[in-house]
């Protein structure tokens, strides 16, 4: 790799956090790829995209966004406000076009039993209010989740719960129109239905791979995972 190299910033999904993407940047680092994953607080497309844009934009050099599930919509997002990103990878994720929520996508994928392992909390706000969130029943995590992880109870235990609104939410300016698109999909996932992630990856004109993993393809196959984004690095250094 030259001094060109540009860094991987990692976002998780919903249901997840930072340390899901532990064995990817272990892979990375060893390839002379630097890499961070950053916190998604999973609030809302708009709000997380912003915050995460911020440290983005903080980064001297190129940057490939990475995005797993909801953070696929998040990356489709922050891209719109940091000029220094160079591509986008999304890892069993959605990828919203403009005016474009999550719910709508879903609707348009064939049907699974996802939605029905999803548990409500009602959350206070700060401001006297409350707002529904959601998180994985721990029963269903390790089927609907992470079947092909050997440690899946403990990523239930470890998950952060998504707004509900979240999913309503419309997306910004397609940013995958105008950037290198890499797509990811898990030909196991009951989370995103894979056809719908190979729909999503048709319209984007992704260049895609397909792997046989769980939706938390990152945690069961790390290196498979990483040896995909360091093509999209080696995109971007060129």
């Amino acid at each position: 790799m030259t001094d060109k190299t540009p860094t991987v910033v990692l976002v998780h999904g919903a249901f997840a956090e930072n340390a899901s993407w532990t064995g990817v940047i272990a892979e990375l680092t060893s390839r002379g790829i630097p890499a961070v994953a950053l916190s998604n607080e999973l609030h809302g497309v708009a709000y997380d995209a912003g915050r995460i844009a911020a440290q983005v934009r903080e980064i001297d050099g190129p940057v490939v966004l990475v995005g797993h599930s909801y953070g696929g919509a998040v990356i489709t997002n922050v891209a719109n406000a940091a000029d220094n990103v160079t591509a986008l990878v999304y890892v069993a994720a959605f990828v919203p076009d403009e005016g474009e929520s999550l719910q709508d996508l879903l609707g348009s994928f064939p049907a699974n039993d996802f939605a029905a392992g999803l548990v409500p909390h009602q959350l206070p706000t700060g401001d006297g209010a409350e707002e529904t969130f959601l998180s994985i029943d721990q029963a269903k995590f390790h089927d609907l989740f992470a079947a092909d992880v050997a440690d899946a109870e403990l990523l239930g235990r470890t998950q952060r719960p998504i707004a509900a609104a979240a999913f309503a939410e419309k997306s910004g300016p397609a940013s995958w129109t105008r950037l290198p698109v890499y797509q990811l999909i898990a030909t196991g996932d009951q989370a995103i239905h894979p056809e719908g992630q190979r729909t999503m990856a048709a319209r984007a004109k992704a260049t895609t791979i397909e792997v046989d993993g769980s939706h938390a393809v990152a945690v069961s196959q790390p290196k498979a995972v990483a040896a995909f984004i360091a093509t999209a690095v080696e995109g971007g250094a060129n």
